[in-house]
């Protein structure tokens, strides 16, 4: 049993041309995470001979209201084309729109009108999704460095929603990088999100970089994983410390077991 590796590209060689970065993380193994589509030039993408593993599934909206739901469903839909051409595994949510350095466009309080709300809406994206032929996944997200503000952003809050929906449309993208500062605990939290895990992400903490160079115990949660019966993809949403190769060889140690 193996896990499915990924990177995130725009956080790579972040001197060089997308298309190239893309090239060199197939070349090398692993399959590609991205973000906005629009950042790209898409026929790039198809030539780099990439396979995507996430993207970005929206480009504007929020789960919570009737004007930001209508507004994620049109986006959604628009971006659920672009990733069929590209053979995106995985369209990725999050509690609201994110704008400048990832903070929310509109920063709410998670009341519980909001909560119902946002579980229609989604509902209404696996319905695009069964449409369409595509799957989401609704990642958590950390308060208290990088996304204050965002409703529905810790891990339990994004498991609450996605296992309330129970569609096989819409899975959770398990950021532990995010989970680790918001929360901790991460094995048991792995353990209660299993039946729901679309994907994991992973990153140190502090600083954002790979496996190995902060504080969580990373071959201990890869054992853990590979314990729970978990075989599914796992991407590396970080930065390199030092040189690409270097950080992508100990991501991939980390979960090579």
């Amino acid at each position: 049993m193996a896990f499915t590796l990924a990177a995130c590209a725009e956080m790579l060689w972040r001197d060089r041309p997308i298309e190239w970065r893309c090239a060199q993380l197939q070349e090398m193994g692993f399959q590609v995470g991205l973000w906005n589509w629009p950042d790209h030039d898409l026929a790039a993408l198809e030539r780099s001979g990439a396979t995507f593993s996430i993207m970005n599934g929206y480009l504007e909206g929020r789960l919570a209201d009737d004007e930001g739901a209508e507004m994620l469903l049109a986006s959604a839909r628009e971006t659920a084309l672009v990733g069929k051409r590209l053979g995106v595994a995985r369209l990725n949510l999050h509690g609201t729109g994110l704008g400048d350095g990832g903070r929310p466009r509109l920063a709410e309080i998670a009341t519980p009108l909001k909560w119902v709300k946002a579980r229609d809406t989604l509902h209404r994206i696996c319905d695009l999704a069964e449409e369409l032929d595509v799957n989401f996944t609704l990642e958590n997200l950390n308060l208290p460095v990088d996304h204050a503000g965002v409703p529905f952003a810790r891990a339990e809050e994004c498991l609450a929603l996605v296992a309330s929906v129970d569609r096989p449309q819409l899975r959770l993208n398990l950021d532990l990088y995010h989970a680790q500062i918001g929360e901790g605990n991460l094995i048991e939290l792995c353990r209660a999100c299993l039946p729901w895990i679309g994907e994991v992400q992973v990153a140190d903490v502090p600083g954002r970089r790979e496996p190995g160079t902060g504080e969580i115990n990373y071959a201990g949660v890869a054992w853990a994983l590979r314990g729970m019966g978990y075989d599914g993809p796992v991407g590396m949403e970080a930065f390199a410390s030092g040189a690409e190769v270097d950080a992508l060889e100990a991501f991939r140690a980390a979960f090579t077991l």
